[in-house]
């Protein structure tokens, strides 16, 4: 594989897939309009204003999917790149018209407020990906917006993305954020009535396309079923091969099918994290089952069935035990979407594979439940085990991601064994609950029901159970060193948590696998970005 070391070589396909779909031209771009008969609008990107700086790139983004070597980042073209300044051959800037469901209510149009797809690359390997800035300014659907998005949220999107590909999560990419040295906006950062001057970022994101349930869902309540037709026929041809190779009657099923199992097999991988999306709206759910828009995001430190990161979740709608729920919600919504463009035999037919998703999804999510305490096959009495251990991790309040990866640590023989859980920080809490000794003697009956050896108990439960998560605390002190144009820890970050899975010395010694500091416990993050 062939790197560009010069930026002003690599180009974008011309003309992009997108290009096929109906893009509106309305020279008023940056007046908030209703847009109509169309899945996308012609938008140049909007410079900050000052000078750029690098905050941090992902390399393996930059050099897998971009083919891009990473001292790219530095140059002077990838910087005016990232500022919008600079578009390689082949751009096409577009926003993209969608809409959504929030907190269980349409919202309407919704779109790309403040974000910019600048074109699509095909690499060697025959991968579409479009490039996206997101805050790079004013869009007609920035509504009462200001286009921008300020350095924390950046960080926070780009972090998160690239953990979550390295942890196993189904996500987006991010490739680099860059910030202004002096470009500033306003922002109420925990909604109570306090405007302050934050910097603003821009973030690069990569998806094969950003397609949305929400894409299709304002086309059926504009009613134009034609412009729906042709959105889906487009992406099934462009991201869906195997399914446009089918007979006409069974591509809209298929489709359906795909979209669902995606998004609920991503879903799982989420449970078996303890990652909280926050806001999982229907505009914030791929049609590629990828986690998109990392906002009030959380990964669970103390265990809670009911843990919400969100500030303006205030009824919990999507918290830790909601979220397949809300997942399986925001496909019957999609369903509901589709259904115009559908025949009778294929309503029918999608309603049976709706009818299984409820089972296939808790199936999913118990076998990785199970797989992390190394075991690879589903008994009766299993559900019971685990909802067992997480009652026990909450009464003691335990951490999630380090209990699981002390008792990789500790033979099932010595668990009971005060002395043995001494060093174990998290995992020695455990004991403090009534029913663990009766616990151990199951875990270890069911290791034995599977023939697991220590050796393979070990080896399968370090392979799931990681060492880091990107924590929010961990972030926080990371965005407090940028504020003041400082990113030694953010790309500290993003190197660490490219291996979760391995022991970091550095990282040991910033006490990033330790029990989280005292004022941790209570962050939430807002919608504020």
């Amino acid at each position: 594989m062939k790197l560009f070391t010069d930026f002003k070589e690599w180009r974008f396909e011309d003309p992009p897939s997108y290009a096929e779909l109906p893009i509106d031209d309305n020279p008023e771009y940056m007046v908030p309009v209703a847009v109509k008969n169309a899945v996308f609008s012609k938008v140049p990107p909007e410079p900050m204003v000052g000078n750029t700086l690098l905050v941090c790139s992902s390399h393996d983004a930059l050099t897998d999917l971009l083919e891009l070597d990473p001292i790219v980042a530095e140059s002077e073209e990838f910087l005016n790149f990232m500022n919008g300044k600079y578009l390689p051959n082949g751009s096409l800037t577009v926003s993209h018209r969608y809409g959504g469901y929030q907190f269980g209510y349409w919202a309407d149009q919704l779109g790309d407020g403040r974000a910019h797809i600048l074109g699509e690359y095909k690499n060697s390997k025959g991968e579409l990906w479009q490039v996206q800035l997101k805050g790079s300014g004013l869009t007609p659907y920035s509504r009462f917006g200001d286009g921008r998005a300020v350095l924390r949220s950046s960080i926070r999107e780009m972090i998160g993305s690239e953990a979550a590909y390295y942890l196993g999560i189904p996500t987006t990419r991010a490739a680099a954020i860059v910030v202004s040295d002096e470009h500033k906006v306003l922002r109420d950062k925990s909604y109570c009535g306090r405007m302050r001057p934050e910097r603003t970022a821009i973030v690069a994101r990569l998806a094969p396309a950003w397609y949305r349930l929400g894409s299709f869902e304002i086309l059926h309540k504009r009613k134009e079923p034609e412009l729906m037709k042709k959105l889906m026929d487009h992406i099934i041809k462009h991201h869906f091969p195997e399914i446009d190779a089918l007979d006409e009657g069974d591509k809209y099923v298929k489709f359906f099918s795909e979209v669902a199992h995606r998004n609920l097999d991503m879903v799982a991988t989420w449970q078996g994290f303890g990652f909280v999306h926050g806001v999982l709206n229907t505009d914030n759910i791929s049609v590629f089952g990828l986690t998109i828009d990392y906002g009030p995001y959380g990964f669970m430190d103390r265990f809670s069935t009911y843990y919400v990161p969100n500030t303006s979740d205030d009824l919990g709608r999507y918290a830790y035990n909601k979220q397949p729920d809300i997942v399986l919600w925001n496909l019957g919504k999609f369903f509901e979407a589709i259904s115009p463009i559908l025949t009778e035999d294929q309503i029918q037919r999608i309603n049976e594979i709706q009818s299984t998703l409820k089972e296939y999804v808790t199936t999913k999510i118990l076998k990785t439940h199970l797989m992390k305490f190394g075991l690879s096959e589903v008994r009766e009495g299993d559900d019971k085990f685990v909802e067992e251990f997480h009652s026990m991790l909450e009464r003691t309040m335990a951490d999630y991601t380090t209990t699981f990866r002390q008792l990789a640590e500790v033979e099932p023989s010595a668990m009971t064994d005060a002395a043995a859980l001494d060093s174990k920080w998290s995992l020695k809490k455990l004991p403090e609950s009534s029913n663990w000794t009766e616990w151990v003697k199951k875990y270890t009956a069911r290791l034995e029901e599977e023939h697991v050896t220590e050796e393979i108990r070990i080896k399968r439960m370090s392979k799931v159970n990681p060492v880091y998560v990107p924590r929010n605390w961990m972030m926080q002190e990371a965005i407090t060193e940028a504020d003041e144009l400082s990113f030694t820890k953010v790309r500290f970050l993003m190197e660490l948590l490219k291996k979760p899975y391995e022991v970091n010395e550095e990282a040991e010694k910033l006490g990033y696998s330790s029990e989280p500091p005292s004022w941790s416990y209570g962050i939430k993050i807002s919608c504020s970005s």
